[in-house]
């Protein structure tokens, strides 16, 4: 048995039992991982896979308990690696941070700034996608955090830090008479169209609950997944916009106008996901501090 051979089950098990698409993620050819899953087949006595043919349709059930074994196996030898990496070489290395755009535009550049001045032979990776993506990277150890708001408390393998709250504000053109209404109510908000985020994104349950209780219903128009789209079409005259208020920046903004609405929606809470069991490196946790400074190294290693 070896571990090549653990990769290239776990990899057509992820793929859909696609062992093309698995050959090419892995850069290895599709007869030679279909080849070494039939030795190992062999070799266990067992088949993991069932067919059709020449085609994999499903997964048997002693299959199902090598796959999670494996998976397991291949984790605790990439935390293997990082142990001796981060005592060979413990300021060199790559740090692969999955995140939303909100948190990627606006709350991570100084961080980046301080962690590459500290860290300049760190290769750091910034990759975006919806909360549900960026948790699966983590999980699957195509990413070694994720940041973001909603849907990563979901999953079960990961640590959950919370890193700061965070609440909502209105952007509207400079003449729009949303702006004269003081105290700003849900009930003004919801006579105009509203642009907000896609309902996977940013707090967006949060902002469906507040008008629910009210008895209201906004007059969304328009989703987006990031913040700078959702005021470029306020921009445009589509609607007001309703987004999260560290995303509103005076200096760049300067069309636009906010109005502080987090009297009307409970607050959000960032958090960082941590796959459990995983092994960080010492940089990776310095990271983790940057962006949120009560996380410390030994708070983090508590909550693993």
């Amino acid at each position: 048995m070896k571990l090549q051979q653990l990769k290239y089950i776990c990899e057509v098990a992820r793929s859909g039992l696609n062992v093309s698409a698995a050959a090419e993620a892995l850069h290895a050819a599709q007869p030679g991982v279909s080849s070494q899953i039939k030795i190992l087949e062999d070799e266990l006595q067992v088949q993991i896979f069932e067919r059709s043919g020449k085609r994999l349709v499903g997964v048997t059930e002693p299959g199902k308990a090598i796959l999670q074994m494996a998976d397991r196996i291949l984790k605790e030898a990439d935390n293997i690696r990082k142990v001796c990496e981060d005592y060979s070489n413990h300021s060199k290395g790559s740090l692969t941070v999955a995140t939303t755009h909100t948190q990627a535009r606006y709350a991570l550049p100084e961080v980046v700034k301080k962690f590459r001045a500290r860290y300049p032979n760190v290769i750091l990776h910034i990759t975006q996608g919806s909360p549900t993506q960026i948790a699966e990277m983590v999980v699957s150890g195509d990413a070694d955090i994720a940041i973001a708001t909603e849907g990563i408390h979901l999953f079960e393998d990961l640590a959950m830090l919370p890193c700061y709250e965070w609440n909502r504000c209105i952007v509207a053109p400079p003449d729009h008479p949303v702006l004269k209404v003081s105290p700003m109510t849900l009930e003004a908000i919801a006579q105009y169209p509203l642009i907000t985020y896609d309902f996977a994104f940013a707090g967006r349950s949060k902002i469906n609950q507040a008008f629910e209780k009210q008895g209201l219903k906004p007059n969304i128009v328009l989703t987006a997944i990031d913040s700078d789209i959702i005021k470029t079409y306020v921009e445009l005259g589509l609607g007001i916009g309703l987004l999260a208020a560290m995303a509103f920046d005076p200096q760049r903004d300067v069309n636009l106008r906010k109005v502080d609405v987090a009297h009307l929606f409970e607050p959000s809470t960032t958090r960082i996901g941590i796959r459990r069991g995983s092994y960080l490196r010492g940089y990776m946790y310095s990271f983790i501090e940057l962006f949120a400074p009560h996380l410390t190294r030994q708070a983090i290693i508590e909550a693993l």
